[in-house]
C-alpha cells in the first residue's frame, strides 16, 4: 500500500460520483462493509441491471460476495482480482478496487473527449471532406467482405460438429498406448532434430556467403590500394612546395621575432641613456647656479671692499704728499686696472710702486678673462645640449666681470 496510491483511488471515486466521501484513514485497519459497499457500488456503475447478495454478516457470506464480484469482473471487464486482498479489506485492497475504478475512470474520460469533440464538429458547421474518407470507405468495404466469406465457412464448420463430435469423443476416450506415444515423441524429437539441423545448415551456408564476400570485399581493398590514383604525383609536389612556404614562414617568423626583441632593447636602451643625459644636464644646470650665486655673493662682498679703499688712499696721498700738495689720480681702464703716482716726473720712488701696480692689475685681468672665457664655453654646451628654451647665462657674465673689474 502506498500513499499515491490511496490518493488516487479517493480522486477517481470523487470524480465517479461516489456519493460518499472517503478518507484515508479509511484503510489504515480492515474495514470490510466499506470495501463491501465501494464493491457494489461499482458493479452497479459498470452493470446497473446486475444483481450482487450484500449480506457480509458472515464469514460464509463474505467469502461468496468476494467470489461473486470476482467473477462478474472476470467475465464482463477482463479484470483478474486478488480474492485474498479484497478480503483483508485494507491498503491492499485498495490497489485491487483501483484497478476496476481505473477502467470506469478512463471510460468517463474518454467520453467527455469524444462529446468534447462532436461539439468541436458541430461549431465547425459540418464541415465534411469526403476525398478524405474514400480510402476508408474502401478498407470498409474490403473488410465487409471478408467478414462475409469468414462467416459463411464458420457455417460451414460448425454444420460439421455433429459428425465430429462423436469422434472427438472417442479419441479423447480411448486409452493411450505406450508404443503409438512412443513412436509419436520419436516422430516429433526426429521433427525437432531435422528443424535443427536444417537451421544450422542454413546458418553455415549464410556465414560462407559472408566470409567469400568479405574475401571479396578485402580483394577489391588491396587492389585499390595498390593502383596509385593519378593525380598523386601533383598532390606530392604541392606537399612538398607546401612544406618548403612553411620552413620558410616559420623562418621569417622566428627573424621577425628576433628583430622586434631587439628593436625593444634598443628603444629601451635608448631611453635609459637619453634619461641619464637630461639627469646629468640638471645636475649641471644646478651646479652652474651654484656656481653662478657664489660668484655673485663673492662679486658684492668686492663692491664693498671697492668702496671703502679710495677713503684710505686719499687719506694717506695727504700725509704722503707733505708741501708739495702732490696729486694722485686713479684712472679705470678696460681690465679695471688703476694707475696711481703724481703728475711730477721727480719722484722716481713713486713711479716704480705705479708701474709694479699697474704689471699686477694686467696680470689679474688676464686671470679674469681666462675663467670668463671658461664660463662662456660651459654656457654654450649647455644651451646647445638642451631642447627646452632657458634664460641665457650669459647676460650675468659682463655684470660679472665688471663687478670683478672693480675689485682693483
Amino acid at each position: 500500500m502506498s500513499f499515491r496510491d490511496l490518493r488516487n483511488f479517493t480522486e477517481m471515486m470523487r470524480a465517479l460520483g461516489y456519493p460518499r466521501l472517503i478518507s484515508m484513514e479509511n484503510f489504515r485497519s480492515p474495514n470490510f462493509p466499506l470495501v463491501a459497499e465501494i464493491l457494489i457500488w461499482l458493479v452497479k456503475r459498470y452493470e446497473p441491471q446486475m444483481e450482487i447478495p450484500s449480506d457480509v454478516d458472515t464469514e460464509s457470506d463474505r467469502v461468496f460476495f468476494i467470489k461473486a464480484v470476482a467473477q462478474f469482473m472476470a467475465t464482463k471487464a477482463h479484470v483478474k482480482l486478488n480474492l485474498k486482498r479484497l478480503y483483508q479489506a485494507d491498503g491492499y485492497a485498495v490497489k485491487e478496487m483501483l484497478k476496476i475504478t481505473s477502467i470506469l475512470y478512463n471510460a468517463m474520460k474518454t467520453k467527455e473527449n469524444t462529446d468534447g469533440e462532436q461539439n468541436a464538429d458541430e461549431n465547425s458547421k459540418f464541415k465534411f471532406d469526403l476525398g478524405s474518407k474514400i480510402a476508408d470507405l474502401k478498407v470498409a468495404r474490403q473488410l465487409g467482405s471478408e467478414i462475409t466469406a469468414k462467416g459463411a465457412a464458420l457455417f460451414d464448420l460448425l454444420g460439421h460438429e455433429e459428425d465430429l463430435r462423436e469422434s472427438r469423443a472417442a479419441a479423447i476416450a480411448r486409452p493411450l498406448e505406450i508404443t503409438e506415444t512412443e513412436s509419436a515423441l520419436k516422430a516429433a524429437v526426429r521433427d525437432v532434430t531435422e528443424g535443427i539441423q536444417m537451421t544450422k545448415d542454413l546458418l553455415e551456408a549464410k556465414i560462407e556467403k559472408k566470409k567469400q564476400d568479405l574475401e571479396r570485399n578485402q580483394k577489391r581493398l588491396q587492389t585499390l590500394q595498390s593502383v596509385r590514383p593519378a593525380f598523386m604525383d601533383e598532390y606530392e609536389k604541392i606537399e612538398e612546395d607546401l612544406q618548403k612556404q612553411y620552413q620558410m614562414y616559420v623562418e621569417k617568423f622566428r627573424n621577425l621575432s628576433f628583430l622586434e626583441q631587439q628593436l625593444d632593447d634598443y628603444h629601451r636602451a635608448e631611453q635609459e641613456r637619453f634619461e641619464e643625459a637630461e639627469m646629468a644636464m640638471k645636475m649641471r644646470q644646478n651646479k652652474l647656479k651654484e656656481e653662478e650665486k657664489r660668484l655673485m655673493r663673492s662679486g658684492a662682498r668686492d663692491e664693498d671692499s671697492d668702496v671703502d679703499i679710495p677713503e684710505d688712499e686719499g687719506s694717506d696721498s695727504d700725509i704722503d704728499e707733505g708741501p708739495h700738495h702732490a696729486r694722485r689720480t686713479r684712472i679705470s681702464g678696460r681690465g679695471g686696472a688703476r694707475f696711481i703716482g703724481s703728475m711730477r716726473g721727480e719722484d722716481s720712488e713713486e713711479s716704480e710702486d705705479s708701474e709694479i701696480d699697474v704689471d699686477d692689475d694686467d696680470e689679474d685681468e688676464d686671470e679674469e678673462e681666462e675663467e670668463n672665457e671658461d664660463l662662456n664655453e660651459d654656457n654654450d654646451s649647455l644651451e646647445g645640449s638642451s631642447a627646452k628654451p632657458g634664460r641665457s647665462n650669459r647676460s650675468l657674465h659682463p655684470q660679472i666681470l665688471e663687478e670683478s673689474d672693480n675689485d682693483f
